[in-house]
């Protein structure tokens, strides 16, 4: 598997990669609103044999603090290392460029999911703790879940 910073496709990748995640991205409006969002952000991909099996798209806020916007690994590699290399990728990324922090925005566990309660699970175990939930920002039936990691080695 390699791991690597992409600049070309980035749409397309995502657009093939969440559209493989139904469970996950079934909202077709946020989806459209991802496809078009990778273009202005750095993405970086996970690749087997020329197959983008996953990717990484962030958002930086601030000089400390970015962002992991969205993130999806084809489900066939899930469990793999794909989505732990992937951030594991960022967080040397962003710890290069002077980051601080990495956050994420997930479902929160106040409404169950099987799903997410695995996402909520992997970003636990990639070292992210939970910061704050936001019972509206999505909307009442999606409450939002920021979580935050320490980027500086200890």
């Amino acid at each position: 598997m390699k791991i690597r910073l992409n600049e070309d496709n980035k749409s397309e990748i995502c657009e093939k990669i969440l559209r493989s995640l139904p469970m996950w991205f079934g909202i077709e409006s946020a989806i459209i609103e991802y496809i078009q969002d990778v273009e202005t952000r750095p993405m970086i991909v996970a690749e087997v044999d020329s197959e983008n099996i996953g990717f990484l798209s962030l958002t930086f806020h601030n000089k400390w603090t970015a962002e992991i916007h969205v993130m999806g690994v084809l489900p066939q590699n899930h469990r793999k290392k794909v989505g732990t290399n992937l951030v594991a990728f960022a967080k040397s990324y962003l710890l290069d460029h002077g980051f601080q922090y990495l956050t994420v925005k997930t479902l929160s566990e106040s409404r169950p999911n099987e799903e997410y309660d695995r996402t909520r699970n992997f970003y636990y175990s990639v070292g992210f703790v939970p910061v704050e939930e936001f019972k509206t920002l999505w909307g009442e039936d999606n409450p939002c879940l920021l979580m935050i990691m320490d980027l500086k080695p200890k």
